[in-house]
């Protein structure tokens, strides 16, 4: 796919060829005099770049629609971006499930799937797992493994450069694990890892709560809280991919770890244990004190930990998901909290994409590296530097 034409290498042919492809996936059915419009080309320009894209599979004449008026002459041939040309995945691996989205080249989602995982399995039997979805999602969807162009992976952990998941204390037998390598191994085409929360930003950015804005933080909310942020349109990762681990603040003299906050009975939580962790939330609902009194240190040490992260980037935006963004009075103390430190508070909304933000944000990363393939893209919103 990196040589679009038949194997011309020229620079001008490759920009013209990006130029042209982007506006047949942007346009509807364009004729060659609409994509020279379009695009400022010449005519021969845009017939010889037609021509090789069509040749690379990428392009196809449109079918003339029936019953439409018909008109003398010739009609103008029609063109299409072919986004069933290749395919992409975008694969959640998290503590409780493991989850995928297939889509076309143009990033449509065709197809999902989901299975259940316990927190407690091992990482081969995670992994397996995380085969199997992938299996049954092709096999469901008719589409062959070959098809597949990127598969961009959304996982806990601080995740380096080349796949291999730095530190992860949310997985047994996680940190260290060369995972783009390992899953690499079942696909014939580039594996993407990236941090959960990473991936969650990148996905409310593209079709969630912030597709307005280029400066946010997205909070995965949790008793390990993390955090992804955007700058400047940019997915900003730190120096070695640790930016935004505000779960280890309470190491620096914050005070106690979040799962003994939220903990009645002096016993600390799970991190894990979402279960429990919606117990303690439910009986502070029906007016229990002591659970009451848990759940008001939670939020406190949450809105902290948000509010040194602000601090620090000033974003436009703050998101907020993970499995804390179902319960009842997140956003109103996060709001006040913030006003209160910062000289310019931002906006602070729930998550739109829910339990699907990681898998929909791994999908872009994968959306991201064929773009930058396919329209000679720099610069894109998950590239690294």
């Amino acid at each position: 796919m990196g040589r679009l034409t038949g194997g011309d290498p020229s620079l001008l042919r490759r920009i013209n060829s990006a130029v042209v492809l982007h506006s047949l996936r942007a346009a509807d059915s364009p004729t060659l005099t609409d994509l020279t419009r379009i695009t400022g080309l010449s005519r021969p320009t845009v017939e010889g770049v037609v021509e090789g894209l069509v040749e690379a599979g990428l392009v196809v004449e449109s079918v003339p629609e029936e019953g439409g008026a018909r008109r003398q002459g010739r009609p103008a041939r029609r063109y299409r971006f072919r986004a069933e040309a290749g395919h992409l995945l975008g694969i959640e691996i998290g503590p409780h499930r493991i989850a995928a989205l297939l889509s076309g080249l143009d990033g449509r989602i065709i197809g999902a799937g989901t299975r259940e995982v316990t927190q407690a399995a091992s990482a081969e039997d995670r992994l397996e797992k995380v085969r199997s979805v992938v299996t049954d999602l092709l096999r469901r969807t008719g589409v062959p493994r070959s098809s597949l162009r990127a598969v961009g992976v959304g996982s806990p952990g601080i995740v380096e450069a080349d796949g291999t998941v730095r530190l992860s204390t949310a997985l047994p037998g996680w940190t260290g694990l060369p995972l783009g390598e390992r899953l690499g191994r079942s696909f014939r085409c580039p594996v993407l890892v990236e941090n959960d929360a990473n991936a969650a930003a990148v996905a409310e950015h593209w079709k969630g709560a912030a597709t307005e804005s280029d400066d946010i933080v997205f909070v995965m909310a949790g008793l390990s809280p993390g955090a992804g942020s955007l700058i400047g349109g940019r997915l900003h990762r730190g120096f070695g991919g640790a930016a935004g681990e505000i779960g280890a603040l309470h190491l620096l003299g914050r005070g106690v770890a979040p799962e003994r906050l939220l903990s009645t009975t002096g016993e600390p939580l799970h991190p894990l244990d979402e279960h429990a962790v919606a117990e303690v939330f439910a009986l502070a609902r029906q007016g229990d004190e002591g659970a009451r009194a848990a759940v008001e240190r939670f939020l406190q040490r949450l809105v902290h930990d948000v509010a040194a992260l602000v601090l620090a980037l000033d974003p436009e935006l703050v998101v907020v998901g993970g499995w804390a963004a179902g319960l009842d009075g997140v956003l109103q103390p996060l709001r006040e909290e913030l006003a209160r430190y910062c000289l310019r508070p931002p906006q602070v909304a729930l998550s739109l994409l829910g339990e699907a933000a990681v898998a929909t944000g791994a999908l872009r990363l994968a959306l991201d590296h064929v773009e930058e393939q396919l329209f000679a893209v720099e610069g894109t919103v998950t590239a690294r530097r």
